[in-house]
């Protein structure tokens, strides 16, 4: 969901990335180049970045976690949380998934020993992975019109995972050729598509973008 964070962040909103883990061990990363190499990403989109520590390829939905990640919700006070698509063949983005909707309930509670004060995040939306070889069917679709070469960018900035791994290198291009695909079903250059496990209200039929 790059485009949509450039997106956001150009519309003028802040996007804090939670990383639950460091995303290592992997063939040709480490910890300091998975940091470096997700911080750099971070500043091609504009965002801010924090991460929590939590162990990769062994994430559960833990108590311990939910009360980490439900902390910084309180903390940074999001209106909108985006987290995995609850169906893939990762088991870590399945867990994760299951992390964000409890964190998301806990955040709120009152008479509990969480940092800063009690916060609901209205919205939770989920972006679809590409471990799960399956065509995602979203509850809506984002325009990312002009934001494709920020994205890409971001992307690339990853050389452990989408570079230097020669098997991994068309995943860029894969990527891209959803943005187009999605896009096309709403009329534009480039989409993202997302889920949602609530319904989406909306004050007036305007807010519906013109199909091509």
């Amino acid at each position: 969901m790059g485009g949509t964070i450039a997106r956001l962040v150009q519309r003028g909103h802040r996007v804090t990335l939670i990383d639950l883990t460091n995303g290592e061990p992997t063939p040709h990363g480490s910890p300091e180049i998975r940091q470096q190499e997700a911080a750099a990403a971070a500043r091609v989109l504009g965002a801010e970045r924090i991460g929590l520590g939590l162990p990769n390829r062994r994430l559960e939905p833990t108590l311990a976690a939910r009360d980490l990640l439900a902390g910084a919700f309180r903390t940074l006070r999001p209106e909108i949380v985006f987290g995995p698509f609850h169906e893939d063949a990762h088991p870590d983005h399945v867990a994760a998934a299951q992390l964000v909707d409890d964190a998301r309930f806990t955040a709120k509670l009152t008479k509990s020993d969480l940092p800063g004060e009690p916060w609901h995040p209205q919205w939770v939306f989920q972006y679809f992975c590409v471990h799960l070889r399956a065509v995602p069917r979203p509850a809506f679709i984002l325009d990312t019109t002009g934001a494709s070469q920020l994205k890409s960018q971001a992307i690339l900035e990853y050389k452990s995972q989408f570079v230097i791994p020669e098997a991994n290198r068309r995943i860029p291009e894969w990527i891209a050729a959803a943005d187009i695909y999605f896009g096309s079903r709403i009329g534009t250059q480039a989409g993202e598509p997302f889920a949602c496990r609530e319904e989406i209200g909306m004050r007036d039929l305007n807010a519906l973008t013109r199909l091509a």
